[in-house]
This record gives C-alpha cells, structure tokens and sequence, in this order.
C-alpha cells in the first residue's frame, strides 16, 4: 500500500509517497505566495495551500496504482491562525507562525495574566508567534470579524478539514496555540476564557496517529483517489519530523539545523522546566517532548558566507578548520540575528562576534559561526539534562549539518554520539509513517519508527575536543547576560 504525507510548509506544501516498508516512491512540491501586509506581519491565504494540495496529490500518484494509496497525513508549520465563518469562508487570511504583530497582546499574557498562571493552565508561556496572542490581536483590532468566527483552526488541520469535512487538530499542534492543557491534552477553559473564544469553535482533538476520517467521496474522484482513503490527525512539523528521524519514545533526541534550529527531546512523561525556557508539548507518538527552538541556525552561515564573505563555497571555508582549532577559537559568536527564542526568550537579541583580535582570520570566524549555532543548541541541551532527562545521542537533520565539520562539532559541544539518518524528507515521511499507523501497518509510531528509519553513519565524540569545548562553552555562556542589557538600547 502506498500512504501520502503532506508537508504544509512556509513557502511550499511538500508531497510524499511512502510504500508500507517505508521506500520513498515520489516526491511533488507545490509553491504559494507569502504576504507582508504590514512590517513584521506575514500571512497567507488558506484557500493557496488547498489549491496547491489538490494539484500536489494529482501529480503525486500519477504514475502509480491509484488503489493502493490507502492514507494521508500530515505535518504542518504550526502556530497559525485561521478562522472560518458559519458558512465554511475563511474569514481573514491566516497569520502566520512568524508574523510579530502580537506583541502588545503576548506582554499582556506574560505579565497581566502571567508567566506562571500560563503554565499552569498550558505548560507554557506565551511568544509572540503563538496562536492565542493572535485570536487576542483580532479580538482587539478586528472586532467584526472575530464576531464572525465559528471555527478556529490551525493550517494543517484547515486541508484535513477541506479532505474529510471533520474539523480537528492533533495533540502536537494544539500544544503550540498555548489553549491546550497539555499535561492533561484537553482545551483549557481558563485561556478559552481570557481569550474570550469558546470550546466549542476549537477543534475535537485526536492523538496524531488517530484516524479522523476519510476523504470525502466526490473530492476522492477528483483526486483520482479511490473511496475510503483514510486521513490520520497528523502532527506539528517538528513532531512530525521527529516521527520521520525515529525520535520517539524515552530519551530520544533530534537535532534539526535548518533556517531555525531545534533541539527535540521525546519523553515518555510530562515534564516543564521551572523557567519555560523549553516548549513542553504533547507527541505524536501518544507521549510528550521538550523543544528548544534557534530562530537562527542555518541562516547564521548563510548570512556570513554568502553575504559577508560573499563566497557559496561552504566546503572550502570549512574544510580549512582542523581537528586541533575544534575547542581552541579565541572568537566568539552569538547567533541572535533575529532575536531568540529558546531559552532566552528575547526577541531584542542580536548577534555578536566577541574576541577577535588582528590575528583573526575569517576562518576563526567561520569556526565561531558554527560554533555559536551549536552552543546554542547545547543551552537548550543543559535545560533538559536539569529536568534529569539523560541523553546519550542524537540524529541530526538540516542543511546546517551537511558535511563532516558541523557533525563533528555539535558530537563534541554535546559530548554525544551523533547518528545520520539514511532519509532526511523531515515532516512529510513522519506524516506518511503516521498514516500507515492509522491504517494499521503498524501497531504504534515506535514500531514504524524502528522498522522504517535506518541510521547510515555515527559521529563519535573525541574525549580530548570535548574537554576543550567544555571550557570554551563556560566561556560562551557568560556572554548573553553581560551584554544583555545593551539590546534594549540598541533597538
């Protein structure tokens, strides 16, 4: 049987095609425009993505018997907000997971409502890409048209609902709108009430491997799918990816250095640590994760390679750092281009080169680039070993990572081993492993984790580099709260 997994990302929806043992059959890719309507704002319409769905599914199997694609799932960019009228029109388009317009609303949950209340009621605190911050902006700056809304959905669970008709979110997902009681993965009544929506315009939550439904029969004939393909919840992007690299169970770990960056710890318990420096958010696999999250990782190289340096040649810049320069740069770098979120939640943070001398070379720079991306993956690292959750390795995924060199880096500024899973499709191969769950290929995402991801290389981390990082890292993390008050000025 052949199970469609859909990636509903940014820029681009991405189509996959998994067999039952996991072979990759094909891959589509799909386009839509972004608006900035306003500086800091983004969005987008809703009614773009289903358009290029549709258009995906049909090129996706054409090629294939249209019988044995047996299910659909999905992952998804989370935090998005949508909202439909009683009559199934969307009524604004739907803001996105990065747009900054809810800042005003999200001081307000942090501090008039506050930090610990919120965790309390959702295991987290608010950001301001978050989804309750933006229905509170409506409410605040669209009164007509929040009055109008009868379904608050977020973007994945929008094409579900275009597929099957049911109006659902998965338990990952809606741990990210910060209305989800995720310890006890109910709505929570108390942030219903302060956002002044009610329980009965959110969506019926399902587990993420759960069937929800099927594709309904006429929209299954202009697919070219057959009748009663069965659509599973789906997961967030992260959660889903996690699935796709077998991050799931106890102890489990991913890193993911793309554009963002994230450290994604599976547990089988629920736990928050006493700061809410990481999201505390419910598993596709039925249990829980931690998650630190870069707003810039990749995009540091990109910046100073291709902007600073203007060269493309990563592989020549990294092949010049030895072995023996791992854990001795003198130069520093914070890689808070956009701000940060995890674990410092300051989006008036910026980058900064410390250290640097007139010996320093634009490699010591290109070394400390790498370096403060992956240090700032170890802060988020330290958070989860202080929750006592014990790590000993972790799969790495993301453009960030390609080579040898930033492997080798992160196996020794975390002092574990570093597995390099065979595929890295991210979101859509943990969706279409979530639908063969839901169609009964598998008897739970642990075991099509374990039957379906292969693990092609190891990086082991060096005792000698590893001891030099330790040191190197004491250092890096003085750094943020001596010249954290600087930032406000510097707006």
């Amino acid at each position: 049987m052949f199970y469609i997994g859909i990636d509903l990302g940014t820029s681009a929806v991405k189509l996959l095609l998994m067999k039952s043992d996991g072979t990759i059959e094909n891959i589509v890719s799909k386009e839509y425009p972004i608006a900035y309507p306003h500086p800091g704002w983004s969005e987008q319409n809703p009614e773009d993505w289903w358009e290029a769905v549709k258009a995906g599914i049909k090129e996706l199997i054409e090629k294939v018997d249209k019988n044995e694609v047996a299910g659909i799932s999905f992952g998804g960019q989370m935090h998005g907000l949508v909202v439909l009228d009683e009559n199934d029109r969307v009524i604004r388009p739907a803001i996105l997971w990065n747009d900054g317009r809810t800042g005003k609303e999200t001081d307000y949950l942090n501090t008039e409502i506050g930090k610990d209340k919120l965790s309390a009621y959702c295991a987290n605190i608010a950001f301001a890409g978050f989804t309750a911050p933006k229905i509170l902006w409506m409410r605040n700056n669209e009164p007509d048209n929040f009055k109008r809304i009868k379904k608050i959905m977020l973007p994945k669970d929008y094409i579900a609902y275009m597929l099957t008709g049911v109006h659902c979110t998965d338990v990952s997902d809606a741990s990210g709108m910060l209305l989800f009681d995720v310890k006890n993965k109910c709505w929570s009544k108390e942030m219903c009430e302060i956002c002044g929506i009610s329980e009965d315009q959110l969506a019926k939550i399902f587990e993420s491997y759960e069937k929800i439904g099927e594709v309904k029969s006429g929209l299954a004939k202009e697919l070219g799918l057959k009748e009663h393909v069965i659509v599973a919840a789906g997961a967030g992007d992260n959660a889903a990816a996690a699935v796709g690299t077998g991050t799931v169970g106890d102890g489990m770990c991913n890193v993911s250095i793309g554009t963002s960056g994230t450290i994604f710890i599976s547990s089988k318990d629920f736990g928050v640590d006493k700061y809410n420096a990481l999201h505390a958010f419910a598993h596709a696999d039925g249990h829980y994760h931690l998650m630190g999250c870069m707003l810039s990782a990749a995009s540091c190289k990109t910046w100073f390679y291709e902007h600073i340096l203007e060269t493309t040649d990563y592989k020549g810049m990294e092949g010049a750092i030895t072995d023996e320069m791992l854990g001795n740069n003198k130069v520093f770098f914070l890689p808070y281009l956009m701000g940060e979120r995890s674990p410092h939640n300051n989006p008036d943070a910026r980058g900064l080169f410390v250290g640097m001398s007139l010996d320093t070379t634009k490699i010591d720079m290109v070394q400390a680039v790498i370096e403060g991306v992956t240090f700032g993956i170890r802060d988020s690292f330290e958070v989860a070993k202080s929750l006592g959750i014990k790590i000993d390795r972790t799969k790495v995924v993301g453009g960030g990572s390609k080579g040898l060199l930033p492997k080798k880096i992160l196996a020794n500024i975390l002092g574990i081993r570093v597995d390099v899973p065979e595929n890295e499709q991210g979101p859509s191969m943990g969706a279409a492993m979530l639908a063969a769950v839901a169609n009964g290929e598998y008897a739970s995402v642990e075991e099509a984790a374990s039957k379906i991801v292969k693990i092609t290389d190891t990086i082991e981390p060096d005792p000698a580099i590893t001891a030099r990082y330790e040191e190197a890292y004491r250092k890096f993390k003085k750094i943020y709260p001596t010249v954290k008050e600087l930032y406000q000025d510097l707006k």
